[in-house]
Parts: C-alpha cells; sequence; structure tokens
C-alpha cells in the first residue's frame, strides 16, 4: 500500500490547510511496520520447540526412530545401553533444534507473526515508534510546544496521534479519537491518502479551537508525510 505523489500532495495541502487555522504543527508518517517482533518469534519458537518434543517421551522416544541412529547387535548389552542414552538425548536435542527452527520460520510469516503478537505488544510497539518519529522531525521543539504527529503501521493496524506537551496539558487525549478512527476507516479501505486527509482535518480542528493562529505563525515543521 504506497502513496503515490499526487497523493503526498493532496496531504501537504490538507495539512497547510488545516495549520492555517492554528499555531499547532502536524506531521505525518506511514510506515510498514512498528516492529519486525523477532523476539516475539523467537520466544514462541523457543516454547514449541520445548513442549513439542516431550509429547515423544511417553510414546519410548529413542534415538532407532531414526535411520542410523541404532546401535548395532555386535555391540556389547551395558556398552549398547550408554552409547544408546547418548545417541538419544544428542537426537533429541536434533529434534529440537529443527523444531525451533522451522517454527522460527512460519512465525515469520507477517500474518502469522501479527496473529501470535499480542495486542497490547503491538501497541506498545507502535507508540514506541511514533515517539521515536515524533523526537526525530523535531516535534518536540516548536515554539509552544504545540506539534502533532499522524502516525500509522500498516502491518500492525495500529494508528497514534502524539501531542506535544503544550497541547496535551490542555486537551482530552480523547479527543483524537475521531482522527484516529477516521484513518483507521482509510487504511482499512485501502485509501490511506485519503484517511490521512481526514485525519488531518479533524486533528486541525481540534487545533484550531484550543490554539488559534498567531499573529506570527510561521511554519515550523514542514507539510509532508514521510513513508517508512
Amino acid at each position: 500500500m504506497r502513496i503515490n505523489p499526487e497523493e503526498h500532495a493532496a496531504i501537504a495541502s490538507a495539512i497547510a490547510a488545516a495549520e492555517a487555522r492554528t499555531s499547532g504543527e502536524i506531521f505525518c508518517v506511514l510506515a510498514r511496520q512498528a516492529s519486525s517482533y523477532r523476539d516475539v518469534s523467537l520466544v514462541w519458537a523457543a516454547a514449541v520447540a520445548f513442549i513439542l518434543p516431550l509429547a515423544f517421551i511417553p510414546l519410548g522416544f529413542e534415538a532407532r526412530w531414526f535411520p542410523g541412529f541404532a546401535i548395532t547387535w555386535e555391540a556389547a548389552h551395558l556398552a549398547a545401553r550408554d552409547v544408546m542414552i547418548g545417541r538419544t538425548i544428542g537426537v533429541y536435542a536434533v529434534v529440537q533444534a529443527a523444531i525451533f527452527i522451522m517454527a522460527y520460520l512460519f512465525l515469520r510469516i507477517p500474518p502469522v507473526t501479527r496473529l501470535v503478537t499480542p495486542a497490547s505488544i503491538r501497541r506498545d510497539r507502535t507508540r514506541q515508534a511514533a515517539m521515536h518519529q515524533f523526537l526525530a522531525h523535531g516535534l518536540h521543539v516548536t515554539r509552544a510546544r504545540t506539534g502533532v504527529l499522524i502516525f500509522a503501521a500498516l502491518s500492525d493496524r495500529q494508528v497514534e496521534i502524539i501531542a506535544d506537551e503544550g497541547i496535551y496539558s490542555r486537551v482530552d487525549p480523547d479527543v483524537w479519537a475521531d482522527a484516529v478512527a477516521a484513518l483507521t476507516a482509510g487504511l482499512k479501505a485501502g485509501r490511506p491518502a485519503e484517511g490521512f486527509e481526514r485525519a488531518i482535518a479533524l486533528a486541525g480542528g481540534v487545533l484550531a479551537e484550543h490554539f488559534p493562529p498567531r499573529a506570527s505563525n510561521p511554519n515550523e515543521v514542514i507539510n509532508r508525510l514521510v513513508e517508512i
């Protein structure tokens, strides 16, 4: 889901129109994902590799289940038992490693990764990614601390709006709900540009109500959408 140059221009125009009515600054970011979630996949793969082979034990798991690991009949009984135990442990470890690798590769399939990642983790990672972008683009250093970031993570299906201290102290965070809903609806419909334009208009309305334009109202943050 990409945004073409014409849509980028329309979003920039929407930001300019919204900022004409307020001293606030609006910036937009569209990310493919908030996090790779490799750590989540690793945890799940390790759990599967630990638990699944345990099911073989009640069935009498032995190394001879696998071709090439059986003891030949010439070996003495006691020596064969010791060797068989060692080989069984070794084979069990190999089975665990194989299951871990297969589970990890399966869990790295994007829809599967999203399915096994708890929603709370996806929300937290999205907020962390949004905060990183907020700071990276200097929205925290506007003159009146009135920067607003509208952030969407596609694969996570998460939308986040971050307002700087000057806004946060005066505006209830719940007022951004309509803007979040508008952007979310646009993303679900496959029309992210339209979603951003509606979210920008709604966010601009909130800012205009609480932060009217100053006599000197310079554009402190470039009007644009960044795709990462």
